[in-house]
C-alpha cells in the first residue's frame, strides 16, 4: 500500500500481486482508498509493504502516522519513507521561505536522526537508505542542467546533504523471524520517487 501522492505510482515496479494507494487527494490523483494517514481503515498486521512518499512532513501528527504504519504492517513488514532533508539546500530554502504556503515549502521537514529515533521506538530496524536531490531546488530546466553535476558528486562529497532521504525499515517482533516471500527483492525506493519530487517542484513553482 502507498499512502499519499497517488498521482505517482511509487510501487509500480514492485512485483507484489496487490497494490493500491490511499489518501485525501481528489480528481485525477485520487487513490483507491480515501483515508486519513493517521487513521488507516486497514486491519492490524495485514500489510507486507507500506510506502509513505513525502507524507510525514505534511502531517500534523507524523508520529501517529508511524504508529499506524506499525499497526497495519505484519511482522517483518517493509516500510518505505521519502522525506525532505532540513540539512540541505532544500532545507535552507524552506528556512528562508518559512511562511510559504506552496508545496513543498509549507511542510515541516523532519531531521533524519529524529525519524530514526521514532522508528527505533516503534520497533523498526533501518535496513537501507540513500540520499538524493543534491542540486538546488530550481524549477527552470536550464538551471537544473547546470547543476546536474552535483547529483553525481553528492554521494561522494556531501553524503548527508541530499535534499531528499529515502529509508527502508523492517518491523521487528521479538522472538519472530519470518521466511522472506518469493517476491522480495530490491526494496530501496525506485528512481521515480526522486523524479516525482522534481516534477512536483516544477508543477508548483
Amino acid at each position: 500500500m502507498q499512502v499519499g501522492h497517488c498521482g505517482v505510482e511509487c510501487l509500480r515496479a514492485n512485483r507484489m500481486p496487490h497494490r493500491f494507494c490511499g489518501g485525501l487527494e481528489e480528481g485525477e490523483y485520487q487513490g483507491e482508498v480515501r483515508c486519513l494517514p493517521e487513521q488507516l481503515p486497514i486491519a492490524g498486521q495485514s500489510l507486507d509493504l507500506l510506502a509513505l512518499p513525502h507524507l510525514l512532513e505534511f502531517s500534523a501528527q507524523p508520529h501517529q502516522v508511524l504508529r499506524e504504519a506499525e499497526r497495519v504492517l505484519r511482522p517483518e513488514g517493509r516500510l518505505l519513507i521519502a522525506g525532505f532533508n532540513p540539512l540541505s539546500l532544500w532545507g535552507l530554502r524552506r528556512t528562508l521561505n518559512r511562511h510559504a504556503t506552496d508545496w513543498p515549502w509549507r511542510g515541516h521537514f523532519i531531521h533524519l536522526t529524529r525519524l530514526k529515533d521514532w522508528l527505533a521506538l516503534l520497533g523498526f530496524d533501518l535496513v537501507g537508505g540513500r540520499m538524493a536531490c543534491y542540486a538546488p531546488p530550481l524549477a527552470r530546466a536550464a538551471w537544473i542542467e547546470r547543476f546536474a553535476f552535483l547529483e553525481a558528486a553528492g554521494d561522494r562529497w556531501w553524503a548527508l546533504g541530499g535534499g531528499v532521504y529515502l529509508l527502508h525499515a523492517v518491523k521487528r517482533v521479538h522472538g519472530m523471524r519470518l521466511i522472506a516471500p518469493k517476491w522480495e527483492g530490491q526494496w530501496l525506493p525506485r528512481p521515480n520517487w526522486v523524479s516525482s519530487t522534481r516534477n512536483s517542484l516544477n508543477k508548483h513553482g
